[in-house]
């Protein structure tokens, strides 16, 4: 019995395909681009099968998937996909392309409290993108980029005045991995003082595509003063839990 959950991001969309016995045996992600609805069936088309008998979908898009069976709100699925990639976690920190959450588990996985940043793309990944953009480097190689620099001040967190300081920075010659990690450094602040207005569990699993980074999360577990764990499959923890609620839907 297999079941696909599908996660509408901003920036990505994500998909895996449960087994009933609980191992994940496909997963996809893919540009969401300027037609989220056009990429969510294009999705779904790949992965749906006769095998497949129930599909979920979370995320901003969710709704725009209608072969789905069920549309869940991402913070459920989330805290479901972490819990199945790390039983034992207390929280979660998410940070995703235009938004960042914290959540907290109970004793049996389920959210018993969260908090979401959507109201401004500082602290996001997309925050980091365009930061990356203007420094002509590759997110995606984003570890390398800092190896060996020093923080630069980086003092706002408006997308707009942040362009315009490090701009100024790289006039003044300061070397571009050294306003990266700087970049880092005060996006990992922020999320540590937004999430810290919960009583945060340890370990935090932190998800999203900025958990790929180790710089990232070893920055952002020295402001947390928490052990912050991830996983290889950390980007995925929406469409996982959106897949496992279509397991126990169907049991």
């Amino acid at each position: 019995m297999l079941t696909l959950g599908i996660d509408s991001g901003s920036t990505t969309t994500k998909g895996v395909v449960l087994s009933g016995e609980g191992t994940i045996t496909v997963a996809r992600i893919q540009s969401t681009s300027a037609r989220p609805r056009k990429t969510l069936e294009a999705l779904y088309q790949e992965l749906s099968s006769p095998e497949v008998v129930y599909t979920v979908a979370t995320g901003y898009g969710r709704h725009l998937l209608d072969s789905a069976d069920k549309q869940v709100t991402e913070i459920t699925c989330h805290a479901l996909g972490c819990r199945y990639l790390a039983p034992d976690i207390g929280s979660v920190i998410d940070i995703g392309g235009q938004d960042s959450k914290a959540i907290l588990l109970d004793a049996s996985g389920n959210v018993s409290d969260f908090l979401m940043n959507d109201k401004c793309a500082a602290g996001t990944g997309r925050f980091l993108d365009i930061m990356m953009g203007i420094l002509d480097a590759d997110i995606e190689a984003l570890d390398d980029f800092v190896t060996g620099a020093a923080p630069a001040t980086i003092s706002s967190m408006c997308t707009v005045f942040a362009e315009s300081e490090i701009i100024g920075l790289l006039a003044e010659e300061v070397p571009p991995r050294n306003i990266a990690l700087g970049v880092i450094h005060s996006i990992a602040k922020r999320t540590a003082g937004f999430a810290s207005r919960l009583p945060l569990g340890s370990p935090v699993f932190f998800s999203g595509g900025l958990s790929q980074s180790e710089v990232f999360r070893h920055t952002l577990e020295a402001y947390l003063g928490l052990p912050v764990i991830t996983h290889p499959m950390g980007q995925l923890a929406g469409a996982i839990g959106a897949a496992v609620i279509g397991q126990q839907m169907m049991k």
